[in-house]
């Protein structure tokens, strides 16, 4: 028997309250969650230095979020589970949250967004949940107003989980349709845990894929990045400390977004936080 989630329930039936908070407690799926979010940033090449408008599709209780916070990017988060959207109020994450099917749709103003990401959530679309759902009109339907809502230079980069090389082929061919460029970038291709499948679609033409993680030589390539991880923190704050929050709070003043005054409560850790 399958134990796929979309093989459950629908996502708006399976993310229920329980669900929502187990999901979002467990530090295994966050620290995926975050990786896999990290990842995705990277695919879409975004101006550096830049603070851009960035969409996230099925943003769930905004773990994916937090990351666009932290790297300085402000965000929109759509989803179809009311329990993950009220887990993620409760996180008071710093993006606008929309509760919507993507099978209906974006509908946002043309040109809105400089890209889009979308972790683990792109799979559900390829299920026919009710009777009136029709997997591929709902992908045409979401990727051509994903299309519209996009600026025209913009990138959106999906993690999922296909079930099968039909899926692939289902996603991308309607994808195409739409008006996208881009394709299937798989990291890590020779690994059964570590393989993840990435979506990158463009917008501004065709231009080639990015190169996928883990095709070389998996001994050096660990070991390089692990030696230039530590340089590039070398000399930051430790993430969550009192000095990291400071130094988030002043790079969102700097983008004239309001921030509450720092106390001496600022950076303390409050007890029963997700």
């Amino acid at each position: 028997m399958s134990r796929r989630p979309e093989h459950l329930a629908p996502p708006e039936v399976f993310y229920n309250d329980e669900e929502a908070r187990k999901y979002t407690q467990n530090t295994r799926m966050i620290d995926i969650q975050v990786q896999m979010c990290e990842r995705a940033i990277e695919l879409l090449l975004l101006p550096e230095d830049e603070a851009c408008f960035l969409l996230d599709i099925g943003c769930g209780s905004g773990l994916s979020g937090s990351v666009l916070e932290d790297q300085g990017h402000v965000w929109v988060g759509v989803d179809i589970s009311p329990a993950m959207l009220n887990v993620a109020l409760e996180r008071e994450v710093e993006g606008d949250l929309i509760l919507g099917d993507m099978g209906q749709g974006m509908s946002f103003r043309a040109g809105s967004f400089d890209g889009a990401v979308s972790i683990s959530a792109l799979q559900w679309l390829c299920n026919a949940d009710k009777a009136t759902h029709n997997p591929v009109k709902r992908l045409q339907q979401f990727f051509s107003s994903l299309f519209a809502c996009l600026s025209r230079s913009a990138r959106a980069v999906f993690q999922f989980y296909p079930e099968n090389s039909d899926q692939i082929e289902l996603v991308t061919t309607q994808a195409m349709k739409a008006g996208f460029f881009g394709g299937i970038v798989v990291d890590f291709p020779n690994s059964t845990k570590a393989k993840k499948f990435f979506l990158v679609l463009m917008t501004g033409g065709s231009m080639p894929l990015p190169k996928a993680l883990g095709t070389e030589d998996t001994s050096t390539v660990s070991y390089t990045s692990k030696r230039e991880q530590m340089k590039k923190a070398k000399g930051k704050p430790l993430k969550k400390s009192r000095d990291w929050i400071l130094e988030k709070k002043e790079r969102r003043k700097r983008q004239g977004r309001e921030v509450r005054e720092n106390s001496r409560y600022t950076g303390r850790k409050r007890s029963g936080r997700f």
